[in-house]
């Protein structure tokens, strides 16, 4: 007898419902919070401030995501883990990179940008995928990434007439650091790849892991580049700040949890279109609550990556052949 093939047998529509709804509470709240410690003005009048210690952000996220996961794996039985701590040590570095250079471009772009820029994420996969492991893609997933492609430039693209000012330039410091985290992003996809094809990593072992190293690097830079102690100031400025930061690291850990829970019970497949669907609700959320209007090409422009990114989900997945 057919038996249904939209959930599998190890998950419930009861668990598929909590996990869309950890995925999407956790990261919009994240989002909001990301926005409001990067992009707001601190103090009053002539002593306006903006928050530039992301290497400090980084820092408090990656402590509590490391926490998170040991936790995990204190209440939980895993098998023992049994990757090559090399691959961790090489692995954090791509990955704090590409979250140092996300949150830096929040100084020279919009959030909504940042959101969009970061949905291209499967751009620079499929690119080290053709040039490094000589891999070959169907049709379907050059068309997803040719819509992704067309709708940033759509997003991207400057009008003609008005003052012209250093922003108005196509790839500025926001946008380069967006490609150097996208870049970074698909360097960390390879690796975490490799790992799981050889050394079978289960999700919070990575978690954790990888957070440990990025801890031990960030602990040296913060305290060895001195913004350790300017960070420290800073919070003793604004107090509410910390709040707002221990908040975020918490939503991303959460976050991270939920989206390992999804891939290992739903499949990936599940979880590439609850990230997506979040991710468009996310730059509404920043449309409403921080006034970052957007022009109708604008609008088009998120479509077209959306259109995109749905695209790659539904039918860009390969299916393997029975043996």
């Amino acid at each position: 007898m057919a038996t249904t093939t939209q959930l599998p047998a190890s998950g419930s529509t009861r668990q598929l419902i909590i996990c869309f709804l950890g995925i999407f509470v956790c990261y919009f709240y994240y989002g909001i919070l990301q926005e409001k410690i990067t992009r707001s003005d601190y103090g009053e009048g002539e002593n306006k401030e903006r928050f530039n210690y992301f290497f400090c952000l980084v820092f408090v996220q990656c402590i509590i995501n490391a926490i998170c996961a040991r936790s995990v794996l204190q209440l939980t039985k895993t098998e023992p883990d049994k990757t090559p701590t090399r691959m961790y040590a090489i692995c954090a570095v791509t990955y704090l990179g590409a979250m140092v250079a996300s949150n830096s471009s929040l100084k020279w772009v919009s959030y909504p940008m940042q959101v969009l820029g970061k949905s291209c994420k499967p751009i620079p996969v499929m690119i080290l995928g053709v040039l490094v492991a000589r891999k070959s893609y169907p049709w379907i997933k050059y068309l997803s990434v040719l819509l992704i492609v067309a709708g940033v430039a759509t997003f991207m693209y400057k009008d003609k007439g008005g003052k012209t000012t250093a922003d108005d330039h196509l790839l500025g410091w926001g946008e380069i650091l967006l490609l150097t985290s996208l870049t970074l992003d698909g360097l960390t996809g390879a690796v975490q790849e490799k790992m799981r094809s050889e050394s079978r990593t289960q999700p919070h072992h990575m978690m954790f892991n990888i957070n440990l190293w990025s801890i031990l690097y960030l602990g040296i830079t913060v305290f060895a580049t001195g913004e350790m102690f300017t960070f420290v100031s800073f919070v003793n400025r604004y107090p509410y700040v910390m709040w707002n930061i221990l908040l975020f690291g918490l939503g991303s850990a959460l976050g991270q949890h939920f989206i390992f829970v999804t891939v290992t019970t739903f499949g990936p497949l599940t979880c590439s279109i609850i990230t997506t669907t979040r991710k468009f609700f996310t730059i509404l959320g920043s449309v409403i609550i921080f006034a970052n209007p957007l022009l109708l090409r604008q609008w088009f422009g998120v479509a077209l990556v959306f259109s995109g990114l749905g695209v790659d989900s539904v039918f860009g997945k390969t299916k393997k052949k029975p043996k």
